[in-house]
């Protein structure tokens, strides 16, 4: 397919700037695959529209402190980290730099805010991530905490100088396991009182782990969507949720994936038979209109940006002329789009 059937207008006013006074003020808006119906909710409705016995999973990777400000000392420049993922050995981690066309192999870095801590650029990958080393014997996880800032998006106009209050709010009340350098946002609204009144109305939640990467929200380059391809990212589903997904395709329970984070790793790790396995490792499945969705049977996700790889899932899962057709229809009704906006329930 032609990747400008997956753009549309948005104006900047529709890009929410700040997450709602409570995260389950947000709008919902439900999303009848069957009837083509288009519904307004708020969030706080959620448990009442999901069915008893349905089969909630969600993502608890935790957003790391991945954007560091740091000072290029022989470039004599500015520079942003973006720090991705550890290598093998812990001891170095692999990051994005910008700008980073002369932030060669051997380049020293130095952190902006104190207390100073000196890097070194170790490598340079094929793809232009660097490898980053610290130079003082301390560990780079121990920079991130306490030098690094929350990885906002660039579309919020204060990425570079995070709120106070993003460190909690670009975080879901679930997170766990520390990894992802971007927010799974569907879970964004949830709160203790909406978990409490899902397992009330009988609906079980389970959680999965897949460590989002910042390739996920790039927007697509190729002309033709097939073209694209997804790098892994890293995921673990235990041998206990991998059980209880099963379940309840087995007895005709649907299965509500909460993300598209959530969707590729169900749907990366299903396999022909129609049963998840457990995995600890990498998915690099990239869901695009033809994928037939074994696993997942209703989708609570976000508004996405056009051109991007969630907005191909979206349409995979709910037909592109269904999806564009709600979005017109939230642009005129006012709903915010993006992490911190309003979310869409697609049955």
């Amino acid at each position: 397919m032609d990747l400008a059937c997956f753009d549309y207008e948005l104006p900047p006013s529709a890009i929410a700037q700040a997450p709602p006074a409570t995260r389950d003020a947000a709008r919902l808006l439900r999303i009848d695959r069957r009837t083509g119906r288009l519904h307004d909710h708020r969030f706080v409705d959620l448990p009442a529209l999901l069915r008893p016995g349905d089969c909630v999973v969600v993502n608890e990777s935790r957003v790391i402190p991945a954007r560091v400000l740091a000072h290029d000392v022989v470039a004599d420049r500015a520079v942003e980290l973006l720090f991705v993922e550890p290598t093998v050995d812990g001891r170095r981690w692999r990051a994005l730099v910008r700008p980073g066309r002369r932030c060669r192999a051997g380049a020293e870095l130095v952190t902006a805010a104190p207390p100073p801590v000196r890097l070194r650029v170790v490598a340079v990958e094929n793809d232009g991530v660097r490898v980053i080393e610290r130079l003082d014997g301390g560990t780079v996880a121990d920079l991130l905490e306490t030098h690094g800032l929350p990885p906002l998006p660039p579309y919020i106009e204060r990425h570079a100088k995070p709120d106070p209050e993003d460190r909690a709010r670009y975080q879901t009340i679930y997170a766990r396991t520390p990894g992802s350098v971007a927010a799974p946002t569907a879970g964004l609204h949830f709160t203790p009182a909406i978990v409490d009144a899902l397992r009330v109305r009988g609906i079980d939640i389970h959680a999965l782990t897949l460590h989002v990467g910042p390739a996920t929200f790039r927007p697509l380059r190729a002309a033709d969507v097939d073209a694209h391809a997804l790098p892994p990212e890293r995921v673990t589903i235990s041998a206990d949720v991998a059980a209880a997904v099963n379940a309840a395709r087995v007895e005709g329970r649907r299965v509500v994936a909460v993300g598209t984070t959530t969707t590729r790793a169900l749907e990366g790790c299903t396999g022909a038979d129609g049963r998840l396995e457990p995995r600890v490792g990498g998915v690099d499945l990239y869901i695009r209109p033809g994928h037939r969705f074994r696993a997942v049977d209703a989708l609570l996700t976000n508004f996405h940006l056009p051109r991007s790889s969630l907005l191909v899932l979206v349409a995979a899962f709910a037909g592109l002329d269904l999806v564009l057709e709600a979005y017109r229809h939230a642009l005129a009704a006012g709903y915010r789009f993006y992490s911190y906006g309003d979310a869409t329930l697609i049955e």
